[in-house]
């Protein structure tokens, strides 16, 4: 069978880059295919080609191999088409979180949500959809897989604004089997050692997670017919006072800013709703509870800051070993050793194998959550082929949750408008609209200040008029 041509934009991406040339050169559908490196960095593009190239020698794999400062060289025939780009991602994120904190506002991550979500997609929604453009004129049959985030604004706007080609988009928090499986492993109902969920464990099991994009929650955990979310409300609860109790330890799980006290928010939000938020590291900064903004003091504190200084250092030594791998300074065995393949890959894997496994999606409801609209852009985990993802039933969202879903829906849909009007007014009730910006006066400033400062990197339409008052 011939394998797909996979054009990934964005080839030096933290996250994304390694995994996809381990997953191309090891899949036994993928590797008789094509891999396109595109990115616009000629000495990372060099890195990445050297790379894959070590890679596909050693395994003998016959995957072809191509690569481009310009996307456009590669696109043509496209299978399927992977956005994982960003520019200075630490940087601007920094930005962002440290404006926002000076009027009142803070963010763990800064990226989906609050004004740094917001700036980050006014940044990549229009090279989103130019990329989109490009890949309706010369592969209009490919499938275009967002992986940039802010992962719900991207795919909207992929939906609303360019609607003649076929995309959807991922993030790899829920990342099949990992996801599920990882729950039933410290529930006692499957093994550790497994690699996967038993085929009688999976007819036997209802796992209900779903909402918007870092903002997803468990609603219903059972199996053979048993209530499970008791069981793991005791798991959370543990968490929460072994966390509390280790803070400032050597093994400190609360070291970095979207880790920290994640059991105890998360303990807190499951009573309060019923249902468990499972991206806690992100949905802590979706709320209003956490800010410390309250009279009343958090517990356990009000959510730490994003530190663009410790990402960036991360990402920084990431960098150095994919330069000691694709250069020889390392032997290519130990990264072929060490590797996983990453979701994108996993997901088209199966599309173009026709394996029909289940993966979490980023798509339009089409009334899977019975109360929401079949437009809403959720998170659901879908049954796919090369027509396109179908989100699995999941019954109503509750309430309480489903009002925070549709702020969180609102928010986002506002911006990617705003992102394709330039429309400042629009920018501003977006802002407004979002969960937790909570002061009129608050909001214009960071919408002034944020846009002065990343003018380098906004469109220049921006700055044709002024900030309505």
């Amino acid at each position: 069978m011939r394998g797909p041509r996979i054009v990934v934009i964005g080839a030096g991406s933290f996250f994304f880059g390694r995994p996809v040339i381990w997953n191309m050169v090891h899949s036994e559908v993928l590797r008789a295919g094509t891999l396109a490196l595109v990115d616009t960095k000629p000495e990372v593009l060099d890195t990445m080609m050297r790379l894959a190239g070590r890679a596909i020698e050693a395994t003998g794999a016959p995957t072809r191999l191509a690569g481009s400062t310009d996307r456009r060289e590669v696109l043509k025939d496209a299978d399927f088409v992977v956005l994982t780009f960003s520019e200075r991602n630490a940087y601007y994120r920094g930005l962002d979180c440290e404006v926002s904190l000076r009027h009142g506002v803070r963010m763990c991550s800064g990226d989906t949500i609050g004004p740094g979500g917001i700036f980050r997609a006014l940044r990549e929604i229009p090279r989103a959809l130019a990329m989109a453009r490009d890949v309706a004129e010369l592969a209009p049959r490919a499938w275009i897989v967002n992986f940039v985030n802010p992962t719900t604004v991207l795919g909207l706007a992929l939906m609303r604004y360019a609607p003649s080609v076929r995309s959807f988009a991922i993030c790899d928090g829920l990342h099949e089997p990992y996801h599920r499986l990882g729950v039933l492993q410290r529930l006692g109902v499957v093994p550790e050692e497994a690699k996967a969920i038993p085929a009688e464990v999976a007819a036997r099991l209802t796992f209900h997670s779903m909402g918007v994009n870092h903002f997803t929650w468990l609603t219903r955990l059972e199996h053979d017919g048993r209530d499970l979310l008791p069981a793991w409300r005791e798991r959370v609860a543990r968490d929460a006072a072994d966390e509390v109790e280790r803070t400032g330890a050597a093994t400190d799980r609360n070291a970095t800013s979207k880790a920290r006290f994640n059991a105890a928010y998360a303990l807190q939000l499951f009573d309060l709703f019923g249902a468990y938020p499972d991206r806690i590291g992100h949905t802590k900064e979706y709320v209003p509870y956490f800010q410390g903004l309250g009279v009343a003091p958090n517990h356990p504190a009000p959510i730490a800051i994003f530190d663009a200084g410790e990402r960036q250092r991360g990402m920084d030594a990431r960098w150095r070993e994919t330069e000691d791998f694709a250069h020889g300074r390392r032997p290519i065995g130990e990264f072929l050793k060490a590797g996983r393949g990453d979701h994108a890959t996993d997901i088209i894997e199966s599309m173009w194998g026709g394996l029909g496994k289940a993966f979490y999606i980023n798509t339009p409801n089409r009334g899977a959550v019975t109360n929401m609209a079949g437009d809403a852009y959720l998170e659901a985990l879908c049954d796919l082929d090369m027509d396109g993802p179908r989100p699995r039933p999941m019954g109503p969202m509750p309430r309480g949750l489903l009002g925070l879903q549709q702020q969180v829906l609102d928010t986002h849909e506002l911006t990617a408008e705003a992102a394709v009007t330039f429309d400042r007014r629009t920018l501003l009730r977006a802002m407004m609209t979002d969960p937790i910006v909570n002061n009129l006066g608050d909001g214009r400033r960071i919408l002034e200040e944020l846009l002065e400062r990343e003018r380098d990197i906004l469109p220049a339409e921006w700055h044709r008029a002024g900030l309505p008052h």
